[in-house]
């Protein structure tokens, strides 16, 4: 092993034990913690931060990563070696230039404003968020703009945290492509939605019941009970320690039957993504996926792809009709499956359908440019919600919390994650089309076996973490790189086939 990289090593673990730490108090807020606990944690938050940040940024590993960018030492790390010393060098860029003080004083804010954000949810008024939600783009702004060059777009800098290489240019040739496929499909396929219905899933689901269920089918797809665990929150995340602890969260609601159901394999499939990482990987920089637009092309793709296919629901159905007697037994499997896949715009992403899913994410993506680029103000952000919910979908949300309120990502300072929700289902498009060439896929969900499709993306995606960068992944699993047609196909011929169109 490289003698400086070897030397790396101790401020790297010291990092992740740390950062273990504050992973384990996020989970306990979302899931366990009394709401009174929050402003007590953050303070805890706050000092297991600024330790965190001491570690990385100091002249040691300063000098080592100077040291460890020399050509000729580069030629003395593996693959997976140069890519811990490129991420920690990217983060290293990122961090130094904050004061540790401001760094600090912004982890309390952000272990604060979960709660506040729950608590306005709850009473879905805005205002009682809109000065915490000030401060969170204040900071992120200033911190954006602290390693800004001149000429930079602040919210370029901000996706870069997110999706390495999808800078605002490519997202709107991106966006402009799904709207102009996209929008005229759903004109047409609404005019048909009096064809499907799909009463069922508003019937009465006791939370028990789908709780069992919905753990039988992260089960089913792999989730490995002795590396993961389950447990309930406001809003359904998947959270990593390493590669041996990996943790979901579902909610549930008693009228949506599919409400958990597709929120437990959408989590499942990003634990996978986790709970493959090859174990030499955890734990350090380059041990998580590469990227959140690859991370969401694994659970959509297990959510949509797959967790919508009837081939899918073949051997599932007659589980979930015994599981629910009374409630489905006069449900089929077809209409069952042209229910889960029914197209109707509606307010809230988490319950969207995949046609209409994508406008969902141009909405955030607009408003958060604007957001950045000082074009609006935090006080216009429930106006310009509803008027673009309005344009594009043709609805209006009821009031704050099934508007504006909806996600907790502004909450957690996730700015530019959006995009990646789109970025990940043309991904799992992308991954799809060509897998089906690779192996009888179709086949393998009917039998109930989804043994191959886990070990292929584990052989070919899960196992390097964050080595290789999203495009250069995707060139080595697909051929080619980022391409966002094969996703526009596949909805179209999706929802042609579903509405006889």
């Amino acid at each position: 092993m490289n003698q400086y990289y070897k030397q790396l090593l101790p401020y790297l673990e010291r990092n992740h034990a740390y950062q273990t730490a504050l992973a384990l108090l996020s989970w306990d807020t979302e899931t366990l913690a009394p709401p009174a606990a929050s402003d007590y944690t953050a303070k805890s938050v706050g000092i297991l931060s600024e330790e965190a940040y001491h570690i990385l940024i100091c002249d040691e590993v300063e000098a080592l990563l100077k040291k460890l960018s020399s050509e000729k030492e580069q030629k003395d790390l593996n693959a997976s070696e140069q890519a811990v010393v490129r991420l920690l060098q990217k983060e290293y860029k990122k961090l130094s230039c904050i004061p540790a003080k401001e760094y600090r004083e912004f982890s309390e804010l952000c272990a604060t404003a979960q709660a506040a954000y729950c608590r306005a949810k709850q009473n879905a008024k805005f205002e009682d968020f809109a000065p915490t939600l000030e401060k969170l783009i204040d900071y992120t702004r200033r911190f954006a703009s602290y390693r800004a060059k001149k000429g930079d777009n602040l919210y370029d800098l901000l996706l870069d945290e997110y999706e390495e290489g999808f800078t605002t240019e490519v997202l709107d040739d991106f966006f402009a492509k799904l709207r102009k496929a996209i929008v005229p499909l759903i004109k047409q396929v609404v005019a048909k939605n009096d064809t499907v219905c799909k009463d069922y899933n508003s019937r009465n689901y006791p939370v028990e019941i789908q709780e069992g269920f919905c753990r039988y089918l992260s089960g089913y797809l792999g989730f490995d009970f002795n590396r993961g665990v389950i447990a309930e929150s406001e809003h359904p995340f998947t959270t990593s320690l390493h590669n041996h602890d990996v943790r979901i969260t579902n909610h549930y609601y008693e009228d949506s039957l599919e409400s958990g159901i597709f929120s437990a394999i959408h989590e499942t499939g990003h634990a996978l993504y986790e709970m493959g990482v090859e174990d030499s990987l955890s734990g350090t920089p380059a041990g998580s996926g590469i990227s959140m637009g690859m991370h969401e092309s694994q659970s959509r793709f297990y959510e949509n792809v797959i967790g919508r296919s009837k081939e899918f629901w073949i051997p599932l159905f007659p589980k979930l009709q015994k599981t629910y007697p009374a409630e489905l037994s006069d449900v089929s499997l077809d209409d069952f499956i042209k229910g889960i896949n029914k197209a109707e715009p509606g307010p809230i992403r988490i319950e969207a359908d995949e046609l209409t899913y994508p406008l969902h994410i141009l909405i955030r993506y607009e408003l958060e440019k604007d957001i950045f680029s000082g074009k609006c103000k935090v006080s216009d952000l429930p106006e310009l919600w509803n008027k673009k919910y309005e344009d594009y979908l043709g609805i209006i949300p009821q009031n704050a919390a099934e508007g504006i309120l909806q996600d907790i990502h502004w909450a957690m300072a996730n700015f530019g994650y959006f995009p990646s929700y789109a970025i990940g289902s043309a991904i799992a498009a992308q991954l799809y089309h060509h897998m089906v060439q690779q192996m009888p896929l179709n086949d393998y969900l009917t039998d109930g076996n989804l043994i191959p499709v886990r070990e292929y993306l584990r052989d070919h995606i899960h196992k390097y973490g964050a080595v290789y960068p999203t495009n250069e992944l995707l060139k080595k699993v697909t051929g080619e790189e980022f391409n966002p047609e094969y996703y526009i196909r596949y909805l179209t011929d999706k929802y042609t086939k579903l509405y006889n169109l």
